[in-house]
């Protein structure tokens, strides 16, 4: 049977403690094998891992004492609307570049206005460069990763294109510039119902407009997040607006 929305394909990386990057300070993540068929007549394993460890989503609990936590969000926090805009030329020349609203502006010139309460996903090109020490970089430019600059957070939020709902995606460990320890971008972002989606994969695969991302993974009670399986719902005609009423042109 054929699905409704033409392809699915998965943003995420596969989780293993040999490849997946470590933010600094991040808890140990491990396998341990708990039974075996030869000796239990089954086979499980025991998973340790920070929250926010490989390819997860956040809720607005993890930056604010009184946000939400991850099962207290909505079914429909968890399935936005889609864009995708490719920083990756500005990343490598910059490898601690800011995300400026001259690019948002820029994207919109040739795809359409986002639609209000989107996931606002950031190709950097960090995808690639996962289980390399490129990820995390040389001791030189170990804190340098791109990011959203705080200004470009705020004209989203002022403009309504991340709302009451909606995302910043990005291939990094997250939204913030590698360098700011103060997570300014990501204390903006976790009010209201907005998540993040870290460390994606497989951003090549995800039109620049007209699919739709699905987050799956544990709802822990009280949890900040969880490590996901982000599917990307690709329908046929996904490229610029195949989705109708989820983009439209419009004037700044």
């Amino acid at each position: 049977m054929n699905a409704p929305f033409g392809r699915l394909v998965s943003l995420s990386h596969v989780h293993d403690p040999a490849t997946t990057p470590l933010f600094p300070g991040d808890p140990e993540f491990r396998t341990d094998i708990a039974a075996t068929v030869a000796n239990d007549g089954y086979y499980l394993r025991y998973i340790q891992q920070g929250e926010h460890t490989g390819t997860h989503w956040g809720a607005p609990i993890h930056f604010h004492a009184d946000g939400l936590a991850a099962d207290e969000l909505d079914l429909e926090d968890l399935l936005l609307p889609a864009v995708k805009i490719d920083v990756r030329d500005q990343c490598e020349r910059d490898r601690g570049y800011a995300i400026t609203v001259a690019d948002i502006k820029e994207w919109e010139s040739r795809h359409g206005r986002i639609a209000d309460g989107s996931a606002v996903i950031a190709w950097t090109g960090w995808d690639a460069k996962w289980g390399t020490p490129e990820f995390l970089g040389t001791a030189e430019t170990g804190d340098q990763q791109p990011g959203f600059a705080v200004e470009t957070m705020e004209w989203l939020l002022r403009t309504g294109r991340l709302g009451h709902r909606g995302a910043l995606g990005i291939d990094t460990f997250g939204p913030d510039l590698g360098s700011d320890d103060t997570y300014a971008v990501s204390k903006l972002l976790y009010r209201e119902h907005r998540i993040s989606l870290e460390c994606l994969a497989n951003l090549a695969a995800l039109p620049v407009t007209g699919a739709w991302v699905l987050v799956g993974g544990a709802l822990y009670r009280g949890g900040s997040g969880s490590p996901a399986t982000i599917f990307a719902l690709i329908t046929d005609r996904s490229a610029e607006t195949s989705i109708p009423g989820a983009f439209r042109r419009a004037p700044e």
